[in-house]
């Protein structure tokens, strides 16, 4: 297995770091002898980190037709959209049978090359709005850690690197080995399938309309009473047709879905910072049951609550 990962100046350690520590495990265990990763970049020569340590023989960009798996770990800042000959270098990649990897923001390169028209990609949280308004074509999916289509894989922001990469390892040595990489490097042998990015407690938006921003705040802190679109409407003097076209015009969502995302982040919220129970935490969050909230957690984050807790409580006994 032949692997080239991009550099380029600015990269962070880390984003470079991910896909030469996992595959170059493979080696060091002796669990594949026949596995080799290459750092490549635009020009032959060195590159600088974003930490401003100095990395030396970098090979040419003729590595990518030596490659089997190409690997674009990261994008520059601001990210913009990749060139017309970095492109073809991917499609020729591709077209000869390569695996091309976007991990985190590496995922611009690739859907900028065209090899995802019309299929579902994932990058960094905070960019996906960027990815989604530069390809409208291709879906966006935030509910899963990365997205491997068999010849084109893409990842979410920078940890879920190591989780797509070891998913290489599982695809091409089985899941014995990418276990045994996992555990050397002290890391999850395989998250559970299809877990959502962690993002940020959604927040309102701040619309230019000061009803809707008065009646979105006056609802944060009401998410345990009965929301009712009827409900938020007479809270902004509005007919319910009305506060709807208006609402959705000015956030781009509907009442009903942006309460349940607040419902669903006080939920991850108050998971991470309190020893409430399920259904208390249910209860607060105003789902009319436990069990409503199990489901809506599961359907919006591929994990249970408990999962959720056990993996991101920051409780002493987690």
């Amino acid at each position: 297995m032949r692997i080239a990962v991009y550099a380029f100046d600015d990269i962070t350690m880390f984003h470079l770091a991910a896909p030469l520590m996992v595959f170059g495990e493979v080696g060091r265990l002796g669990l594949a002898t026949d596995w080799e990763t290459r750092l490549w970049s635009d020009h032959p020569g060195s590159i600088r980190t974003a930490e401003g340590y100095p990395i030396g023989d970098v090979a040419g960009p003729e590595t990518v037709e030596w490659a089997d798996i190409v690997v674009i770990p990261s994008w520059p800042l601001p990210v913009v959209p990749s060139s017309e000959v970095f492109g073809s270098r991917l499609r020729r990649a591709h077209a000869r049978g390569a695996v091309v990897a976007g991990l985190c923001l590496g995922a611009f390169a690739v859907v900028d090359s065209g090899l995802l028209d019309g299929r579902p990609a994932v990058t960094h949280w905070e960019m996906m709005p960027a990815l989604a308004e530069r390809h409208p074509g291709t879906q966006m999916d935030t509910s899963v850690l990365y997205i491997d289509h068999g010849d084109v894989l893409t990842s979410a922001g920078t940890a879920s690197s190591v989780d797509a990469c070891l998913h290489l390892v599982r695809t091409h040595l089985g899941s014995a080995v990418a276990t045994r990489v996992a555990r050397s490097l002290v890391v999850a042998p395989h998250r559970e399938g299809g877990q959502a990015q962690y993002i940020e407690r959604p927040l309102a938006q701040a619309p230019t309309d000061t009803a809707i921003a008065d009646v979105q705040q006056w609802a944060l802190a009401h998410l345990h009473e009965n929301l009712s679109v009827d409900r938020l409407a007479g809270e902004a003097k509005m007919s319910r047709r009305s506060f709807i076209r208006q609402f959705t015009r000015t956030t781009g969502t509907t009442p009903a879905r942006w309460v349940a995302e607040q419902r669903l982040g006080e939920g991850r919220v108050l998971l991470e910072t309190t020893d409430w129970g399920i259904d208390d935490i249910a209860s607060a969050c105003g789902f009319a049951s436990t069990v409503t909230f199990r489901q809506n957690f599961v359907a919006a984050f591929a994990t249970s609550p408990t999962a959720y807790r056990r993996q991101f409580a920051d409780l002493p006994n987690g």
